[in-house]
């Protein structure tokens, strides 16, 4: 009997609903770094007048299309991803990990490296834990 192959399933990011989907799974993990809503804001590059989009996207609202947004998404995906392999047994490592100083960030929290690097910090935390996992 021949086999079957089968195609990886092609995500649309572009989706409205892919991105109401990622829009819901950011502000949860967000609730598991416990971060303040002015943190909230700054990671997803938002200004402090738009608190009312982070009850919107906890609702599935899409986020933008723009690529600024989708990148930083991916990032904090990425450094999610990253510390659930780090430390998959430890949750509360893995969520305050972010909270925590960190001499490879001059004694900094790899949140204040996020927030006062934008998107470069995000990049440097995500790929600060590839090189800590041994990528």
């Amino acid at each position: 009997m021949a086999s079957v192959q089968t195609q990886p399933r092609e995500v649309n990011l572009l989706g409205t609903e892919a991105r109401g989907a990622l829009a819901k799974m950011i502000i949860k993990l967000f609730a598991h770094w416990e971060l303040s809503t002015s943190d909230q804001l700054e990671l997803l590059g938002l200004s402090t007048k738009s608190r009312a989009l982070l009850a919107k996207y906890a609702k599935g609202e899409a986020l933008p299309e723009g690529r600024d947004s989708l990148d930083r998404i991916g990032w904090l995906l990425a450094i999610h991803k990253a510390l659930r392999l780090l430390y998959p047994q430890n949750p509360e490592i893995r969520y305050s990990w972010v909270n925590r100083r960190n001499t490879a960030f001059a004694n900094l929290t790899p949140l204040a490296v996020m927030k006062e690097q934008g998107i470069i910090g995000l990049a440097r935390v995500a790929r600060y834990l590839d090189y800590y996992r041994g990528l």
